[in-house]
């Protein structure tokens, strides 16, 4: 199993930054960490704690909890914590009130530079309306002008970024992070895989910590979902279900349209269709907004447009989630033969779905991968900004990869590629078919766009390689998130 604390250098840097300030400055600093659930907030910020050797409180809501509950459970934490100079000045009773927690928290800090972490922050607003404005009082009045590092916590993303939005009471006072999964090469290092195993388990659980913690060292992908088919309490379904569950909590129209885009369809009318019932497909008035939600606010789907230098139709949506992807379209069937005793039947309703899940689930992550090398100077294109593909409205051809200047309307089409993800090599007829394809692209220039060659399994013997400006195979793609020296 993947044990200890993995990755996260980049985070952890930056929150020691906010606390070198703070005791430079002996005054306070807030940042806002959101991201969505699973992705490791609160062991990131325990991890940070643990290292900083300074006081700090670390206070989780409860959801549900009333105020009366909330602030009598913080004032019990923060007697236990290392933080007060002198327990006894925390009350053993609360009144429910937020200003006089905040006022207790501000009479016990110690002078040196301490930390106060604040977790599940929207439980905190949704119990009492007044919460933000108390916070900010306290802010402005009791703990800037102290050496303490303020942390608010919250997977509610839409919720979070309201906080410290310019109509709120917190605007101006906290920075923000959002705190994304562990990218393809921390996986590969917590794991012990090579790159192409490494980037299917990326796949496989989305980098989410807590499927990798129960990863056994080494273990390559297939096998781990085999034996977690044996399992129907692993991570590998109750994370993505606790997700589902925690943003959608009952089966509505929202939830619906996710399990249809989870299922498969891609297109507005695709979606409508699947989504509807006996009545018919969604009408495009009451699905229109729900995808802009789904995007916008939830961040649970995104939009993939056809990149070239004309505007392109249709637009295509996707989980954003990788993890959450295979649960909606593989792993909630295969969860339900585990759960009735039957691992064989699971795994084998996996086996028969992977190739063509992995084929398409990993196309977002390459284009990814080419975006940051190119942004890294890594890539023979120096002024491509934007990996894409492109597609017509037969979808006939598609092109895996489309890289330009700017997306989605480019000026310039710097190179067009394939993604090959299987256990066979790109060979001739995959580079005469990416040939004929690209071709196709508005903005392609045959003799000046470059072509890229992108393959798991590397290329055929009587491919050649001179024939393609760029072959890309998976060490090349995790080396995109290898930290410059």
């Amino acid at each position: 199993m993947t044990t200890g604390f993995v990755g996260r250098a980049a985070e952890l840097a930056l929150l020691r930054k906010r606390l070198d300030r703070v005791a430079a400055s002996h005054s306070g600093a807030a940042l806002a960490i959101r991201g969505r659930r699973q992705v490791g907030k609160s062991r990131l910020v325990q991890e940070f704690c643990d290292q900083a050797g300074v006081p700090y409180l670390f206070f989780t809501a409860t959801k549900g909890a009333s105020p009366v509950e909330s602030a009598a459970a913080f004032f019990a934490d923060l007697k236990e914590s290392s933080l007060p100079t002198d327990r006894e000045l925390v009350p053993a009773r609360s009144t429910g009130s937020w200003p006089d927690a905040f006022r207790v928290l501000a009479s016990v800090l110690p002078g040196a530079p301490t930390i106060v972490v604040l977790d599940e922050l929207p439980w905190l607003a949704e119990q009492d309306d007044l919460f933000d404005g108390a916070l900010q009082t306290a802010w402005d009045r009791l703990l800037a002008g102290r050496p303490v590092l303020l942390l608010l916590l919250g997977s509610d993303i839409h919720m979070m970024e309201r906080l410290t939005a310019y109509d709120r009471p917190f605007f101006g006072r906290a920075d923000n992070l959002v705190l994304g999964p562990l990218n393809p090469l921390e996986t590969a290092r917590a794991l012990g895989l090579d790159a192409a195993d490494a980037i299917d388990a990326h796949l496989i659980s989305g980098g989410l910590p807590g499927i990798l913690r129960s990863w056994p060292h080494a273990t390559p992908p297939l096998p781990f979902l085999e034996q977690e088919c044996a399992d129907p309490a692993s991570p590998l379904f109750s994370v993505p279900e606790s997700t589902l569950m925690a943003e959608f909590p009952t089966p509505d129209q929202a939830r619906r349209v996710l399990e249809a885009v989870g299922s498969g369809e891609r297109t507005h009318a695709n979606i409508a269709a699947a989504a509807g019932g006996r009545q018919g497909a969604l009408r495009s008035g009451s699905l229109s907004p729900l995808l802009r939600r789904l995007v916008e606010e939830k961040r649970v789907l995104t939009v993939d447009e056809p990149l070239s230098t004309q505007p392109g139709r249709p637009a295509l949506y996707r989980i954003a989630d990788s993890n959450l992807r295979l649960y909606l379209g593989v792993l909630r069937s295969a969860h339900e033969q585990a759960r009735r005793g039957r691992p064989e039947a699971a795994f084998r309703l996996v086996q028969r779905r992977w190739s063509a899940w992995r084929g398409s689930a990993v196309e977002p992550l390459v284009r990814q991968s080419l975006e940051l090398a190119a942004t890294a100077g890594r890539l023979p294109w120096p002024d491509v900004e934007a990996v894409g593909g492109w597609w017509n409205r037969r979808f006939d051809p598609e092109v895996d990869l489309v890289g330009a200047d700017r997306s989605p309307v480019a000026k310039r089409i710097h190179f067009a590629g394939s993604i090959k993800w299987l256990a066979t090599p790109f060979d001739d007829h995959d580079l005469a078919e990416l040939t004929r394809s690209a071709a196709e692209i508005p903005g392609f220039t045959p003799g000046d766009t470059g072509l890229i060659i992108v393959s798991r399994s590397g290329t055929g013997p009587r491919l050649d390689p001179a024939r393609a400006n760029l072959v890309q195979d998976p060490s090349d793609l995790l080396s995109a998130w290898q930290p410059a020296t």
